[in-house]
């Protein structure tokens, strides 16, 4: 952060300004450590930052976390010092926001700060995990390899996220531009062939009939319809916000019928693979289980952790706990008890989080398997209902009046 500052020299000379520091009291020592007796000092607030707003539409990519980790990991091996190696990889990087970080945590090291407490400062970069790993690695003495763990962990999380993405696209895609084409013909290519039928006045099969109702009726309805489901979804979103709306709808997600069993071995997934680095760097076991009930994304998931983490400071472990409570699958409760008696934790926890992984990717992809046939099949048929009622009605109009 940047610093006015007006103060004294040794010689009685009054001078004014600006010095880059971790805090205010860092400016003061700095100044002092310059033979100046300060004034005043305060923190300068431009008008318009630049910088800030850049990072509002700049997003920190987590390839770019992972290249960070790796290359700072490699500078420090080679004996590159940590201010050095910052200021090395800030040049290099293209990403203004990462940019605009590096740039402060330099400036708070220099200032006094450790790694960790100078990242800590920038949550849009690096997550709770990161930070509470490397300060891990800091007092260990291995942080070029807590990087290089952190690096694998960011990189092995996102490349899941995409897997998931990947195979929930296709059928969105397919969902969109079928409601926009059966939409298309339900408001402008229907209401002409019902038009036509009307000025023939000719009696119509069921089929042809209950398109025309069903065209009629969207046809005075649908914008009041469009309209309750935009406040529907509105309501929903405003309710979710609310503490009682989140815990509802997290709750909802881990009770679906296929999808529910998906998210929950995400959550699981995601906590034992945070539980497992941060035992390996020789993080304690509570402060472990703060970083895992921070880094849940399901209120559900978080409350059960918490529920653990205070029966863990009461000295009944970690897999007793968990068992007591259904949201944690056996496996993970097994694991978890044979990990506490072999010491040996991380690697179970790291096993369970692979077998989890595994099964999330494969319902996933027979979910998605299951949604393609489905929808093809839902949207056959009302293509077909729509062929068949104009068919039905041509024929019949074609009889009556041949």
């Amino acid at each position: 952060m940047e610093y006015s500052y007006v103060a004294y020299t040794k010689d009685r000379k009054l001078v004014k300004g600006k010095l880059s520091a971790a805090d205010e009291v860092a400016a003061a020592s700095l100044l002092g450590y310059g033979g100046y007796q300060v004034l005043s000092i305060k923190q300068v607030v431009p008008f318009f930052d630049t910088g800030k707003l850049g990072a509002r539409f700049t997003r920190v990519k987590p390839t770019e976390i992972v290249m960070f980790s790796r290359q700072l990991a490699l500078l420090l091996e080679s004996g590159t010092d940590i201010v050095t190696s910052l200021e090395l990889l800030q040049v290099q990087t293209t990403n203004h926001t990462m940019k605009k970080v590096i740039a402060n945590v330099v400036s708070d090291i220099r200032g006094g700060s450790s790694l960790s407490a100078a990242l800590s400062k920038h949550p849009q970069a690096f997550s709770q995990l990161y930070h509470r790993a490397v300060s891990a690695g800091e007092q260990g003495g291995n942080l070029e390899e807590t990087l290089r763990q952190m690096a694998n962990h960011i990189e092995r999380a996102s490349v899941t996220e995409k897997k998931i993405r990947s195979a929930l696209r296709y059928p969105i895609i397919v969902f969109v531009v079928a409601i926009a084409v059966v939409g298309l013909m339900v408001t402008f290519v229907l209401p002409r062939f019902t038009s036509l039928y009307t000025a023939f006045g000719a009696e119509l099969p069921t089929l042809p009939r209950m398109l025309i109702g069903i065209t009629g009726w969207f046809s005075h309805y649908g914008l009041w319809l469009l309209l309750g489901i935009v406040a529907v979804i509105g309501i929903t979103f405003v309710y979710i916000r609310t503490p009682a709306g989140r815990t509802w709808w997290h709750r909802m997600l881990l009770s679906m019928p296929v999808f529910g069993r998906i998210n929950l071995l995400n959550q699981l997934s995601r906590c034992c693979r945070t539980m497992a680095l941060l035992f390996k760097v020789g993080v304690p076991l509570p402060e472990i289980m703060a970083v895992a009930i921070y880094g849940a994304t399901n209120t559900i998931v978080a409350e059960s952790l918490t529920e653990v983490q205070q029966e863990l400071i009461k000295g009944e472990g970690l897999s007793r706990p968990m068992g007591r409570r259904k949201l944690f699958l056996p496996l993970m409760v097994q694991m978890v008890g044979v990990g506490e008696e072999t010491g040996n934790l991380d690697k179970t926890l790291t096993t369970v989080a692979q077998a989890y992984e595994a099964e999330a990717e494969d319902k996933t992809s027979s979910a998605v398997a299951m949604i393609q046939p489905a929808m093809t099949m839902v949207i056959g048929g009302m293509v077909a209902f729509i062929a068949i009622a104009l068919v039905q009605a041509m024929y019949s109009v074609y009889g009556q009046f041949g």
